[in-house]
């Protein structure tokens, strides 16, 4: 909803499975980023992003995927960077750190940077 409040247009799933159909079932380039849960029903959000890595699509590799998540050490971090994610951010969220990583993300995809960036 805050981000709704931004400007921003949202599409909400409830599991990982959703997530990656949402992704697979829309043209290429239709969403800027994907803020991804890790602990969701069906399917968590590290085996979500391996899916749409895996994806046989040209935005597979380069959308924006974030990391949200109560899971704060160094190794779940970890763990979120090698399932593909590009930046990681912890609950509770600051909206201010949200809208800054998401610019932050759509600014490497659309400069041909993609690149994994520690938030």
């Amino acid at each position: 909803m805050l981000l709704s409040d931004e400007g921003a247009k949202i599409t909400v799933v409830k599991n990982g499975l959703q997530a990656v159909k949402a992704f697979q079932e829309n043209p290429c380039n239709y969403f800027d980023a994907i803020l991804m849960d890790i602990m969701m029903p069906v399917m968590d959000g590290l085996a979500a992003t391996e899916a749409i890595r895996a994806a046989a699509r040209e935005d597979a590799k380069t959308i924006p995927i974030i990391a949200m998540t109560a899971n704060v050490f160094q190794e779940d971090q970890e763990q979120c960077y090698k399932a593909g994610m590009n930046a990681h951010l912890a609950k509770p969220l600051n909206m201010e750190k949200v809208i800054r990583t998401i610019y932050e993300q759509c600014r490497y995809k659309l400069s041909g940077r993609q690149q994994n960036k520690k938030t």
